[in-house]
């Protein structure tokens, strides 16, 4: 049987999938590697944060449901990637023994203006525990082939330079880095125009497939051979993969600033949880052999709107290729004391 295209998911049709059982295990194993704070890595250290115990990071969350997604629907569709994510919320904390349920509408459905073999479908998903609690919402544009419409020619992947991960030096405290989102104890102290680097990430063939095989098994993650029947026309990272080292990296330079906090003329942030991210965007794919630098900038602050005594901080973050192409970008925030 031929696989679904864009035209078996027009505007108004909805579809479900779930049977994804949070374990310890997973959430600890993911922190780990991506978002390596106490709330996510142990039981008894998280009762101690505001999250009150142990809690799935916000990311592990987003590939928790794409897995859902591409063995539910991805994988028998004609499917062409998305180049982001307008927003994602986390509403409620996902912890361990949850079996998370998603149900996905799609809102709208175009044929692309530049590329009239794919088309275009505005895509929300509500994420749900067993109980029916909503955890969490996301809304992106997902592509799609068209069915009977020849697609171009694989895009030429450039060619790698020769280039190296360059480790990030140790935080001068007269540096803006101190004023950056979650850095600072008071909302106050959040300066709206600092900027960090954060360091730099290779991404090596194996890290990618092991990374798709866990959370976005599409062909064009997996290997060679189904990248070059695809449209990357080269191994290519999953978008999360992209955003979740984005994470690791801003974890590492915050607690680098902790271990000279004592120089401070002000208490740091202890962390605590993000509401979410919005315009997420995925510019060029990221293959193998790849070194990403990271940076971010504070934009903007503001009141909570309904938690009195807190406040929330928006940063933009980018990624940058050796090559000078930027092929990652995300709007984050996290919680401030007023």
């Amino acid at each position: 049987m031929s696989k679904k295209t864009f035209e078996d998911f027009p505007a108004g049709t909805v579809l479900r999938f779930g049977g994804y059982e949070v374990t310890e295990a997973e959430i600890v194993a993911f922190a780990r590697d991506f978002d390596p704070q106490p709330m996510h890595l142990d039981a008894e250290a998280a009762k101690a944060t505001r999250m009150q115990g142990l809690t799935a990071p916000g990311m592990l969350t987003c590939c928790m449901v794409m897995r859902r997604y591409c063995d539910a629907v991805l994988n028998d569709a004609e499917g062409l990637g998305a180049p982001g994510v307008d927003e994602t919320r986390w509403l409620q904390p996902v912890r361990p023994g949850m079996v998370l349920q998603a149900e996905l509408r799609i809102t709208s459905a175009r044929v692309s203006q530049s590329r009239p073999d794919m088309g275009l479908a505005g895509v929300e998903i509500d994420t749900r525990d067993q109980t029916g609690q909503l955890v969490m919402t996301q809304r992106y544009t997902g592509l799609f082939a068209r069915r009977d419409k020849t697609p171009p020619p694989p895009e030429a992947a450039p060619t790698v330079r020769p280039a190296r991960v360059v480790p990030v030096e140790p935080p001068r405290f007269e540096d803006p880095l101190v004023n950056l989102t979650r850095f600072a104890h008071r909302h106050a102290d959040v300066v709206i125009g600092a900027r960090v680097e954060l360091g730099s990430k290779l991404f090596t063939r194996e890290d990618i497939i092991d990374f798709a095989t866990k959370y976005d098994p599409q062909p064009f993650h997996l290997s060679d051979e189904g990248a070059a029947n695809s449209h990357f026309g080269k191994l290519a990272s999953s978008g999360w993969q992209t955003a979740a080292n984005y994470m690791r990296l801003f974890i590492d330079t915050r607690d680098r600033v902790r271990a000279g906090a004592a120089s401070l003329p002000f208490a740091l942030n202890p962390g605590g949880p993000s509401p979410g991210f919005r315009n997420l965007r995925w510019f060029r794919p990221v293959h193998a052999g790849d070194v990403i630098a990271y940076d971010t900038t504070v934009i903007a602050k503001e009141p909570h709107p309904t938690r009195p005594g807190l406040g929330i901080a928006r940063n933009r973050a980018t990624g940058v290729n050796q090559n000078g192409v930027k092929v990652f970008e995300i709007e984050g925030s996290s919680l401030t004391v007023v």
